[in-house]
């Protein structure tokens, strides 16, 4: 039985692997060490990649020499945003570059709230005040409020990846479309999308979910590996109660490939996944052909390549490629005669 790992922990093993990388290269034993730990929590990468952050923002401090005042180059606004680029994103040991630009954003947020979004390929790690993390995805937003008993935080569109560790303080809140679900110690994923059900899906503890508002259910709880369809509201016809299902810890794995930049698909529809790189690029996919639309991919690609997916998929489905401009366009190949 996997035990759960605090947020702390974790940024505690991160800072202690960017030290042993900052005193020169890794032995081998130590590679195969620290790419065990990077896959052990999804975490565990933007750990490493905060730590190192903070190093290099340390070291350029320290060159600036004792005379240097911040203050004097201090920035008005309230919430300072850095934006890396694709090209300078960390390319992890064994594994494809991630492609989305990560963005780690500390902030001073007023009890009214603060809205933070995410643009089309762009990752951004959001921490809160008592040490949780909330990765947003591409294209999603939430708003982050404070009051002296709670913590909310409300997705209003795309997708979120919470690591909350409130050991012995109040839980935090999470909204979407209404709906309130509760934790103290969870790392969970929730996804909103247009056209599709609200998806919850818990990796590791407990998540209390509130029934809705018009009902009188008791709160469901979501345990480790499991996951909910959130029904929708409806004031004239109240939904079932949403029963949590099992999920596999690959299928779970899968399901949060996109923290390191990639799509994960098991049989999905070749429409499907065009769909799905649509969200993470301008880059479209068009199928030209029902029957191609509709053959099942299998495989793991980076979010930031739907040419190279489309290659590939064509590859596979003997079908044909064409690129104009910004899209691609897939069609079945000529019967040979």
């Amino acid at each position: 039985m996997s035990t759960f790992e605090s947020s702390r922990s974790i940024d505690e093993t991160a800072s202690d692997w960017t030290a042993r990388i900052d005193r020169g290269p890794l032995t081998a034993e130590e590679e195969v060490a620290l790419e065990a730990w990077l896959q052990g929590d999804p975490r565990s990468r933007g750990a490493l990649l905060r730590a190192q952050a903070v190093s290099l923002k340390s070291e350029s401090a320290q060159a600036l020499g004792r005379q240097f005042d911040p203050n004097n180059f201090s920035d008005p606004k309230p919430i300072e945003k850095v934006r890396l680029s694709r090209r300078r994103t960390l390319i992890w040991t064994g594994a494809a570059t991630a492609g989305a630009a990560i963005v780690a954003l500390g902030m001073s947020v007023p009890a009214a709230g603060t809205t933070i979004s995410t643009g089309r390929g762009e990752l951004r790690l959001v921490p809160l005040r008592d040490g949780s993390t909330v990765m947003l995805n591409t294209d999603t937003s939430i708003r982050i409020r404070y009051s002296k008993r709670e913590r909310i935080v409300t997705l209003l569109r795309g997708e979120a990846y919470f690591s909350v560790a409130r050991e012995g303080a109040d839980p935090l809140v999470v909204e979407v479309d209404g709906r309130r679900m509760m934790t103290a110690t969870a790392t969970f994923n929730l996804r909103k999308l247009e056209g599709r059900p609200v998806d919850l899906l818990v990796r590791q503890g407990l998540v209390r979910l509130a029934a809705p508002s018009w009902g009188d259910r008791p709160m469901v709880a979501i345990t480790s590996n499991m996951q909910v369809l959130l029904a929708e509201p409806n004031l004239f016809r109240p939904s079932a109660p949403e029963r949590p299902l099992p999920v596999s810890p690959d299928a779970a794995t899968r399901g949060l490939a996109w923290l390191e930049g990639k799509i994960a698909f098991e049989g999905e529809t070749l429409q499907a996944a065009a769909d799905d790189f649509a969200r993470y690029s301008n880059t479209r996919i068009v199928i030209q052909d029902a029957g191609l639309a509709r053959e099942p991919i299998t495989g793991l690609f980076a979010a930031n390549d739907p040419v190279g997916f489309s290659r590939a998929a064509a590859s596979v489905l003997n079908a044909r490629l064409e690129r104009k401009g910004d899209t691609v366009f897939l069609s079945r190949s000529p019967v040979p005669q």
